[in-house]
């Protein structure tokens, strides 16, 4: 194994029934938290550096830190497992290898915050996870680690496992609290944000599977432990998932600031026989990147300069054979299908964007269309309700920036010049 990668996480994955509390051990970490004062807990977290995994990077101990104490009412935690975007791909196989990172970690959490009720909101349709989960919780629940006088601290923590319908929306924290509360998913106006109004109008903490299975590690390793990873603003490791035309796809656990390339090297490159052509950084609601970004370091800031978003770390590789019309069209239906509807600029743009898209990939469009796609994504960046508008103009806005004259290509030729079949793997046969 490479020198590269940091196995904490994942460290237990390929042991038979790593899922199990007697592979994982005893919450050591949690009784050591539960031992401490709970602001002393939330420093730890603000001393690590640790930034939330789903996408966004906020700090998470700053997060923890915008619960107001002493209010008089009860404080939830929310751990948002609705993972679905495409590309994306790490806390599902983590709830699956390793769930009890994620339990250890609420208890962690809650304590530290005050909150005696938490949520796993998973998604539906992954039911294998939730089997896991519920049997993690039934194992934590069994030893004494959730329910009542915790480790004999006196501190009482109930874990519910939710499941939602299965809506992209509801990975936006509001939407998922709407949804929790059995309502439509769809996001709430901010101000009150979740940290004042969240869960049942009380302080609510959302936070990402990965950010709250980081936290076991950094109690029982020190928070210097953890900010001794990764860059100076983007601290400790993360899950990287490779996906599509690359020879050993999966996780790669390994520390922020890591570039492409090497991540490429251990995964044994791109498939036999061919080159890269462009990749995204963090799934497909942030800008793509080409070959000549394969040494941009994978953290915020050095992403971010670049002029995309590190986001979930969801690499998913594209080699010379595809289209990237044809990819940008599917990612656009899937935003399209996905949006719930309460703004306009999302719910018409991206209804637009499909149909303009459809239109160029058969090749019956004009060079004007170009700009009218680019025009829509203008009008949803920045103007829909939540993020989902905003990452839906990402692969328009990045794809007609560094692939114009493919673009220009299918409406010269009156179609698409790709065979889709080549970017197979039952194609190369």
């Amino acid at each position: 194994m490479s020198t590269t990668l940091t196995p904490v996480l994942t460290a237990n994955w390929d042991q038979p029934n790593s899922f199990t509390l007697d592979v994982y051990g005893e919450y050591k970490a949690a009784k050591k938290a539960l031992g401490m004062d709970p602001d002393a807990v939330i420093q730890a977290v603000k001393d690590s550096g640790l930034r939330g995994r789903g996408g966004a990077g906020f700090p998470t101990g700053m997060k923890w830190g915008f619960i107001p104490q002493g209010d008089g009412k009860p404080h939830y935690l929310v751990v948002n497992a609705d993972e679905s975007e495409p590309g994306t791909c790490k806390d599902i196989p983590l709830m699956m290898a390793n769930p009890h990172a994620l339990v250890e970690g609420i208890i962690i959490t809650s304590y530290a915050i005050r909150a005696n009720h938490a949520f796993i909101y998973v998604r539906g349709e992954v039911l294998h996870v939730i089997r896991r989960l519920h049997a993690a919780v039934r194992e934590a629940y069994e030893k004494g680690y959730l329910g009542s006088d915790i480790f004999g601290s006196g501190y009482d923590l109930e874990l519910v496992v939710h499941s939602g319908a299965g809506a992209y929306i509801c990975g936006e924290e509001t939407a998922l609290l709407d949804s929790l509360e059995g309502f439509r998913g769809q996001p709430r106006l901010k101000p009150p944000f979740p940290a004042v109004a969240g869960l049942y109008a009380s302080p609510t903490v959302v936070n990402n599977v990965e950010s709250i299975a980081s936290v076991p590690s950094i109690i029982a390793n020190g928070a210097d432990w953890f900010a001794g990873m990764g860059t100076e603003k983007s601290k400790g490791f993360g899950i990287f998932s490779l996906s599509g035309h690359v020879t050993r796809p999966g996780q790669y656990e390994a520390p922020l600031g890591i570039t492409l390339r090497e991540l490429l090297d251990m995964a044994g490159g791109i498939r036999a026989g061919h080159q890269i052509k462009f990749w995204t950084p963090g799934g497909s609601s942030t800008p793509i990147f080409t070959d000549e970004h394969l040494d941009v370091p994978l953290d915020f800031e050095a992403v971010g300069a670049k002029g995309s978003m590190l986001g979930t770390r969801a690499l998913q590789i594209f080699d010379e054979t595809t289209c990237v019309v044809r990819t940008v069209l599917r990612w656009t239906e899937f935003y399209a299908h996905e949006s719930c509807g309460k703004c306009t600029p999302c719910r018409e743009g991206t209804y637009w964007l499909k149909q303009v898209l459809k239109r160029l990939e058969k090749g019956q469009g004009t060079e004007e269309d170009l700009t009218t796609i680019t025009d829509i994504a203008d009008n949803i960046l920045g103007r829909s309700f939540c993020a989902l508008g905003d990452g839906a103009t990402s692969p328009i806005h990045s794809s007609v920036k560094y692939f114009r004259e493919e673009y220009l290509k299918h409406f010269e030729i009156g179609g698409c010049p790709f065979d889709p079949k080549k970017s197979t793997l039952w194609g190369e046969q």
